[in-house]
């Protein structure tokens, strides 16, 4: 009889033993963007996290540095003023991301910086493209996509992340990014993003709640693994650098399957705000220690294959480690 007890006696014996070790280095920060000066707003349902302008996100993220958190995701919000259906103002070069990253680039400068390339944010429909008749025109709204990569990269960003799951999107941004000068730009793929009941408390954040219908037309459907698989093959062809699977949580076997089937790409994937308010919740209501659920279920997401984690937990768990 082989005898396990030996590998399990004590704590420090235990860490010798630890197949998958999860570090500060594999997590990745998100900040959602705002204009104005010195300012930062409460988001309703979600927890501590806020929206920042600029010089408050900088803040943020030098205190996330201090704890070893030197990756950040970007997200912009802004108000119903500036939407309208092509999402001009998104894609014009002067928003909210823009202006962080610049800063983040210029005063933190050994962080590194993705930025959410999609139209939901600036859009007065809330969906991802532009909408023609109740529908999405996907050639239409790549090249709106890949004109607002590029004004992402100009600011400094280290990757692009294209998150609206348009077909060819990727392929294009690429093209637009080498073009204009910016080859050394990479691109994180959303390249797996499920539908998901999961996303509520974001789009809160980012004010970008479809008017009218839902995502599925365009986002994956969960129920399939072999889509996934060819979604996620399609954005390696076109060039992507990391592929992305989101959520997280429920979709371990996803991450798994993409590691087992394309090898050495870089794996990133998202603990999504439906699944970090219900950890908060929980422990909230005291039915979990947060401490211990954060760290197991980070550590779930790297045993199952991915090498990079988004979470709003990031800073946290990076002093806890």
């Amino acid at each position: 009889m082989k005898k396990f007890g030996n590998l399990k006696k004590d704590g420090a014996t235990r860490e010798r033993h630890a197949e998958t070790k999860l570090s500060a280095r594999d997590l990745i920060l998100p900040f959602f963007a705002i204009r104005g000066r010195n300012r930062e707003e409460k988001i309703p349902g979600f927890g501590p996290v806020k929206r920042y302008s600029k010089e408050k996100l900088l803040a943020a993220a030098s205190k996330a540095a201090e704890k070893g958190i030197y990756k950040f995701l970007i997200f912009g919000s802004v108000d119903e003023v500036y939407k309208d259906e092509k999402a001009s103002y998104g894609v014009s070069g002067l928003g909210p991301v823009e202006a962080a990253v610049y800063d983040l680039k210029k005063y933190l400068p050994i962080s590194t910086v993705i930025t959410d390339v999609c139209l939901c944010a600036y859009t007065n429909h809330g969906h991802c493209g532009v909408t023609r008749n109740g529908k999405i025109n996907n050639e239409e709204t790549i090249q709106l996509l890949a004109k607002m990569a590029v004004n992402h990269a100009a600011s400094g960003a280290d990757l692009v992340a294209p998150s609206a799951m348009m077909d060819g999107q990727v392929g294009a941004i690429r093209k637009a990014l080498d073009k204009n000068g910016y080859g050394k730009t990479g691109i994180m793929g959303y390249s797996a993003k499920f539908a998901s009941a999961f996303y509520g408390p974001f789009r809160s954040a980012a004010n970008s709640s479809p008017a009218f219908g839902d995502r599925k037309t365009y986002q994956m459907d969960y129920r399939n693994i072999n889509q996934a698989m060819d979604e996620i093959k399609a954005d390696i062809d076109e060039g992507a650098d990391i592929v992305m699977v989101k959520p997280a949580a429920h979709y371990l076997d996803i991450i798994r399957q993409a590691r087992n089937r394309f090898g050495k790409i870089k794996i990133a994937a998202y603990q999504v705000s439906g699944e970090y308010m219900m950890i908060k919740a929980a422990a909230k209501a005291k039915i979990l220690d947060e401490k211990e659920a954060v760290l197991e279920s980070l550590t779930a997401i790297k045993r199952a294959g991915a090498d990079l984690i988004i979470t709003y937990f990031a800073k946290e768990a990076a002093q806890w480690l």
